[in-house]
């Protein structure tokens, strides 16, 4: 089988294809490639995990109207020629789209070259991209029952649940914990996506610069792409702390061992992007969440909530979210053992581990073998 997978700008719609990917090869023997923006991170992540990946010129279009946009409707032809040409040549036996403005071409191209289509959506709230291209897959498959409200007009609609990485649950916590050398001290993990997040990055400074010197916990940050590092670097500068003096902090811009430090984590705290959501709740982790407020439809919180009724985790919006408060949630759950276990059981409640095996199903019934 040949696929050909379109998905990218940040990890929470790349993991998702590569735990897809990375199911189907372990099912069968298929040829698969990629395709993105060289902006994006998938330009770093998956040729990283031994995949091809062709590149297309296409940006997302903002939600105020600037010269940006007007630039972005004139590379919007050019993208689909683009993506027709790869399709061409690599001649797929199905296009799947995990969301990002790049696969917004890509799929088109795929549906109207008559090249069996499926797009997957993880947010509850789907975005534009989804929304757009549902009028010509064939399948979307969805994360969350209530997005099925907002595609209506779509050909057919499963419900699948988000993939999950393979990787993120292969590694045992025992195993984790001793390749990550970590004693019996808690060892809280923060990040705020894959491109990070400003204001939770300034919160989670604030906080280690007090926490760290304690030597309570020990303490993982992945301070996100864009000028993050710089940023957070600078702050912990601004509060007269340096991690490299603290063996029990690491500051690092991307996790890429992210299967490992979750597995290893007592606690995550986190945005929450239905992506991250589904790998914490497949692995029953506690976390804290905090949902990025500036999203369509405010659908961070939507997830989030919806791994709190569980007991899952416990979540503090933005406005809320600063080093006291955060300090106090982290005291709470770490120092009572049966509030975390209680909140394991929780987050596995919340999650699903089947969604790749049903996603491979419609893949075979899209490709009729």
């Amino acid at each position: 089988m040949r696929i050909l997978f379109a998905g990218g700008g940040t990890a929470g719609h790349i993991n998702p294809a590569l735990a897809i990917a990375n199911y189907i090869s372990g099912k069968e023997k298929c040829d698969i490639e990629f395709v993105g923006t060289k902006e994006g991170l998938e330009s770093e992540l998956i040729p990283r995990m031994g995949f091809d990946l062709s590149l297309i010129k296409i940006h997302g279009f903002e939600r105020n109207m600037n010269l940006q946009n007007f630039k972005n409707i004139f590379e919007l032809p050019k993208s689909i020629m683009d993506s027709k040409k790869i399709i061409k040549s690599f001649k797929p036996d199905i296009v799947i789209g995990t969301g990002g403005y790049v696969a917004g071409p890509v799929l088109y191209a795929a549906a109207k070259l008559k090249v069996p289509t499926l797009v997957h959506e993880s947010n509850a709230y789907p975005g534009v991209t989804t929304r757009v291209l549902s009028k010509y897959v064939d399948t979307i498959a969805v994360g969350a029952r209530p997005t099925e409200d907002y595609i209506k007009s779509a050909r057919r609609v499963i419900y699948t649940g988000n993939p999950v990485r393979p990787s993120i649950l292969s590694t045992p916590e025992f195993n984790a914990r001793r390749e990550l050398k970590l004693d019996s001290r808690p060892f809280i993990v923060f990040f705020g996506g894959s491109l990070g997040a400003r204001d939770f990055n300034k919160t989670v400074v604030d906080w280690i610069s007090s926490a760290g010197r304690t030597g309570k916990y020990q303490i993982m940050m992945g301070t996100g792409k864009l000028h993050q590092y710089e940023a957070v670097t600078e702050r912990f500068e601004q509060n007269g702390f340096d991690p490299a003096d603290h063996p029990d902090v690491v500051v690092s811009e991307y996790i890429y061992n992210m299967d490992v430090v979750m597995s290893a984590a007592d606690l995550i705290v986190c945005r929450a992007g239905a992506s991250t959501l589904s790998e914490i709740t497949a692995l029953g982790k506690p976390s804290i969440l905090v949902p990025s407020p500036y999203v369509a439809a405010n659908h961070q919180e939507h997830n989030a909530r919806a791994v709190e009724k569980e007991g899952g985790a416990k979540v503090i919006l933005e406005k809320e979210f600063n080093k006291d408060t955060l300090d106090a949630a982290v005291e709470e759950l770490v120092n009572d053992k049966q509030k975390l276990k209680a909140m394991r059981h929780g987050a596995k409640k919340a999650g699903t581990a089947t969604a790749t095996e049903e996603i491979y199903k419609e893949v075979k019934r899209l490709t009729h073998e």
